[in-house]
């Protein structure tokens, strides 16, 4: 039996442990930029609804005369929404997709 053909298996699971830690390391960097990317997204949806609110008041108050700058901050501030809701439906799907796989 040759012992030197023994020692590289063992140094084969050393790099084996390696590579798990690594993958683990880029997995949970993938779910960091993908979670500072809904919260950067839910951020510019929240903004985008205040300024509405603004150009709403602006308008009642008489400080903007032009009604297609309200339309066009309610439209904005409405399809970030409606995106923002879009993407929550389809992370809740795949989350449910995946609590429901069996290992």
């Amino acid at each position: 039996m040759d012992v030197a053909l023994l020692n590289s298996i063992s140094d084969l699971s050393t790099y084996n442990k390696d590579i798990s830690s690594a993958n683990k390391t880029n997995k949970n960097a993938a779910f960091e930029n993908l979670y500072q990317s809904a919260l950067e997204m839910v951020k510019t949806t929240n903004d985008l609804t205040d300024a509405a609110e603004k150009a709403e008041l602006s308008y009642m108050l008489g400080f903007t005369e032009n009604p297609l700058e309200l339309q066009a901050a309610q439209q904005k501030a409405n399809l970030s929404l409606q995106y923002t809701v879009a993407v929550r439906n389809k992370v809740l799907e795949s989350y449910k997709e995946i609590m429901n796989l069996q290992f």
